[in-house]
């Protein structure tokens, strides 16, 4: 099979040769690798990578990825990182609007308004800047003879692969994880790998995202060594029952390998290593097992984020280990009962905030160190929730929620705000994915690729369509699915307001962006159908916060009404050298002279990017620690 550049302008190629999403459970050799958390079966790609940088697609070195490709002219730079903080193209920072709105007129093919617009719209553009990449790698001594694949947890936005000179595949979705099989091209040493990364694509219409607009290979990059008897995927189900305080653990898996006579062993124990059960289940392409926890178990939530301790062994069928699996989850019941939504029984409070990944210094490129920042930020400040906006983020921060109880939205990688909404009018006549057939499977496959990588993250009490993509049957779907798929959970979607006809159909709850009091009090006063919660609110940009009460007290007026999230979390702003001074500072939309630009809008968190807490944070800690 050939890649074409044509895919970058079909919205109904959106994936070629990726791997199906499954689970984020890690997995280890044997039980000292798992006790250490280093598994030899995981090995990085990161460093530095040869790179060549193209205006844009006719530019580009089309033929890089062969072996006898000739890279004298090639630069270096970092993996993981945004292109353009490596000193390459230009920085831009977007609200709303698409980013080449004033210079090229672009629409969504699939819709009417596309008629007359030529084919090659992002292959044959002047300006869509390409990222060639090559780096040669040996396999490790224990990788040798395995199935071998290749993860990338995120690339934006359209990525072709090749190894050694061999097509391996193409995938878009910036933000969820891409994997590549390369068993049958790679070899032991020597291997050429090449990576073609375009910055737009058709994908650009879905990832409209409040934020600076980069591209390049931002995230992890592994090989990744499946043994004879592998867990492939896996759902664990916790079912808690607030009134009896019984649990159920459900546990679906998925194995591929060699499963004749293998066997898997499921352990789970609580933190100080007190047994509940341990069973065998034979090992099988697709095994499913139930068990009723002996004990009464100890519910999750923020207060006391109990999680338990499942270990999976897998057993070839000469009874040798191959795999160590390790997971932590918590029992927790989420659900609406006469119209309020019940943690576990109880109403639950979100004093949340939403949370752009960000670093001053490498963009939405962060490293663990920035995350357990955020996560200690929240601790103290009395937030409980967060939604991961617009995007799923980095597998870590779901770890994190789900030991320090943090309640997470977890929204799909969709955002299409420039397609309906201009300068404050909206112009529904080509809203994507609306109810367009072009646009109906590659929305689904983010909803799809969302759940089935973090489906097993205690702390998602909710799901998210996504954000200011309007409404259309396309929604309605994601939302039917969602619920097909994971029946113990509710899913959020914040702009049916725009469009009433589909109020029954796409979200469990009423959620609003920026309603002032009053009209929370006037939905809440008139017999509402569902919750409501603020899917943003308060919008910290400059010296605001200041009615944060107002919105706070309506929690001792109304059992409905159930909080919200700040928007938002951290500034999005980058440190350079001030020509005059020579010090460094923070510049924000619009001081790269980027156009269009959305100007000071990127800083509206209750932190700085440089994470200096703001003094609207002290607001926020006093009234959150009130309700939570």
């Amino acid at each position: 099979m050939q890649a074409e550049i044509t895919w970058l302008d079909d919205p109904e190629v959106f994936r070629v040769n990726q791997l199906p999403a499954h689970s984020d459970h890690p997995f280890y050799a044997d039980e000292e690798e798992c006790r250490r958390g280093n598994s030899s079966l995981c090995h990085s790609l990161n460093g530095m990578w040869q790179f060549c940088y193209s205006k844009n697609a006719g530019e580009r070195p089309a033929d890089f990825y062969r072996e006898d490709f000739d890279t004298a002219g090639f630069d270096e730079i970092r993996v993981p990182g945004h292109i353009e903080l490596a000193g390459y193209d230009k920085i831009q920072y977007i609200n709303v609007m698409y980013p080449w709105e004033g210079q090229d007129y672009r629409r969504p093919a699939g819709t009417p308004s596309a008629e007359n617009q030529r084919a090659d719209l992002f292959s044959g553009a002047v300006y869509n800047p390409v990222g060639s990449y090559r780096r040669v790698f040996d396999l490790p001594e224990n990788m040798k003879g395995k199935r071998i694949s290749l993860f990338f947890e995120g690339v934006e936005q359209a990525v072709y692969v090749w190894l050694n000179g061999n097509f391996i595949g193409y995938a878009e979705d910036s933000f969820t994880p891409s994997e590549f099989d390369l068993t049958e091209a790679v070899r032991d040493t020597g291997n050429i790998l090449a990576v073609e990364v375009h910055k737009r694509s058709t994908a650009a219409f879905l990832e409209d995202q409040d934020f600076f607009r980069f591209f390049g290979i931002f995230r992890n990059v592994s090989l990744i060594a499946r043994p004879d008897l592998h867990l492939e995927d896996l759902w664990i189900r916790p079912l808690y029952e607030p009134e009896t305080q019984r649990g159920e653990l459900r546990l679906r898996m998925k194995l591929t390998g060699q499963t004749e006579g293998g066997r898997v062993q499921v352990t789970v124990r609580d933190a100080g290593g007190k047994t509940y059960l341990q069973e065998t289940l034979p090992a099988r392409e697709t095994a499913e097992a139930a068990w009723q926890m002996p004990e009464l178990v100890e519910p999750w939530d923020n207060h006391n984020p109990f999680l338990y301790h499942m270990e999976l062994r897998l057993y070839d069928g000469e009874g040798g280990l191959t795999e160590v699996v390790p997971w932590e989850f918590g029992f927790r019941r989420i659900e609406i009962r006469d119209r309020v939504i019940l943690l576990n029984g109880r109403r639950v409070v979100f004093c949340g905030v939403n949370r752009h990944e960000w670093s001053p210094e490498t963009g939405r490129c962060i490293g663990r160190e920035e995350m357990e920042w955020d996560m200690a930020c929240m601790k103290r400040n009395e937030i409980n929730a967060v939604r991961t906006c617009h995007y799923p983020d980095q597998i870590p921060w779901y770890d994190m929620c789900d030991r320090n109880g943090i309640y997470m939205i977890a929204e799909t990688n969709l955002e299409t705000h420039g397609s309906w909404q201009k300068w404050g009018n909206m112009d529904v006549s080509w809203n994507l994915p609306g109810s367009f057939p072009a646009w109906r499977e590659v929305t689904l496959d983010r909803a799809r690729s969302n759940f089935e990588v973090f489906k097993n993250h205690t702390a998602i009490l909710i799901w998210s369509l996504g954000n200011e993509s309007y409404v259309g049957d396309v929604l309605e779907e994601m939302n039917r699915l969602y619920k097909e798929w994971d029946p113990d959970r509710l899913v959020h979607y914040e702009s049916v307001i725009y469009n009433r006809a589909y109020e029954d159909t796409v979200s469990d709850i009423e959620c609003r962006m920026y309603a002032p009091p009053g009209e929370i009090r006037k939905y809440l006063d008139h017999d509402p159908k569902k919750p409501f919660i603020l899917s943003e609110f308060m919008h910290c940009m400059g010296n605001s916060a200041g009615g944060f009460r107002s919105y706070m007290e309506l929690l001792d007026e109304y059992e409905m009404y159930q909080g919200g999230f700040i928007w938002d979390f951290i500034d999005q702003a980058l440190f350079v050298t001030d020509m005059v001074t020579g010090k460094k500072v923070l510049r924000y939309g619009a001081d790269f002279d980027e156009r269009p630009a959305d100007y000071e809008f990127s800083g509206d968190g209750i932190v700085f990017a440089d994470r200096r807490e703001k003094p609207a944070l002290q607001e926020v800690r006093y009234l959150y620690g009130k309700y939570r």
